[in-house]
């Protein structure tokens, strides 16, 4: 049950991978209004499995608090990334906010029945130094007329990592919350376009197709992998994991020629690999354990 809840969780990092691609072929739509149109198309399938499943209609009957955490934690982060981006450079800003894999190993330690082990904490860092080869392979700047875009980006990391933090509590809270959290997620968002942006639609059906597949899967179905991974799995494996998702990226724009290979992209590829097995070794050898003792038990 761990182990699958755990895989879960890691096909959302996975689906978080695609979020480059997918936004660079949408086009030139700004970002929160590409964000309400994602959050819209990731309600749909939520939408869908209650409209089939009424009876499931009484699991959204949660407290306040649940509904808080999960909307301050989607739009939240969203807020605080693309606020972050507005004012501060996005090397920078992208690399403080990735701190949230490694607020979610440390901050583990307080949820109750966790134990933080030193090789979750060291396969975090492992995670953490891969970033920084690939997100700073230009160099870093960091400046202090950028103190704003700074500190929203900590807080971007802080919010995200609380969000997935706080939701393990919520273990007996179904994933159907998710749908609710992407429509009100959706709708600040288009609040804030109407406010800050001008509207820009797709030019191209290959754009829109784009824009469905975020919403489907990076701005959709990663959402609700992600809250049933962080309640049910390893929050520490995944904490740790979680600095796949900009080395996937990297490969996949790379494969995708928006980026070019390096010898930095290879050594951050093992430090990242090296950290999420260092971190997931217990539950690996855990689970070898057990096969093998099920399969001498049927001999």
């Amino acid at each position: 049950m761990k182990l699958r809840a755990t895989l879960t969780g890691f096909t959302a990092i996975v689906m978080w991978s695609f979020l480059a691609l997918l936004t660079v072929a949408s086009g030139k739509m700004p970002p929160f209004q590409l964000l309400a149109i994602c959050f819209a198309i990731g309600s749909i399938p939520g939408i869908l499995v209650l409209a089939l499943r009424p009876e499931r209609l009484r699991l959204l009957r949660q407290p306040a608090k649940v509904w808080i955490t999960g909307i301050a934690g989607l739009f939240g982060y969203h807020f605080l990334y693309f606020t972050a981006l507005r004012h501060a450079p996005a090397v920078e800003a992208g690399l403080i906010a990735y701190l949230w894999p490694l607020l979610i190993v440390v901050g583990s330690a307080l949820l109750p029945g966790e134990r933080l082990r030193w090789y979750h904490i060291v396969g975090a860092v492992m995670g953490l130094a891969g970033t920084i080869l690939i997100v700073g392979r230009n160099g870093f700047h960091f400046e202090g007329a950028y103190a704003i875009g700074y500190s929203a980006a900590f807080l971007c990391a802080f919010t995200w990592s609380g969000y997935s933090l706080i939701t393990r509590r919520f273990e007996e809270v179904s994933t159907d919350v998710v749908t609710i959290f992407c429509l009100v997620t959706s709708a600040l968002s288009f609040v804030c376009h109407l406010g800050l942006e001008k509207t820009i639609w797709p030019d191209a059906g290959s754009q829109w197709v784009a824009v469905l597949g975020l919403g489907l899967f990076p701005v959709g179905a990663a959402f609700y992998a992600w809250d049933y991974g962080v309640k049910n799995g390893d929050i520490q494996i995944l904490g740790a994991a979680s600095y796949a998702a900009p080395l996937l990226s990297t490969l996949i724009l790379t494969l995708f020629c928006f980026a070019e290979p390096s010898w930095g992209i290879a050594l951050a590829c093992l430090l990242v690999t090296g950290g999420a097995v260092l971190a997931a070794h217990r539950m690996i050898l855990r689970r070898d354990g057990v096969e093998r003792a099920q399969a001498e038990a049927a001999e």
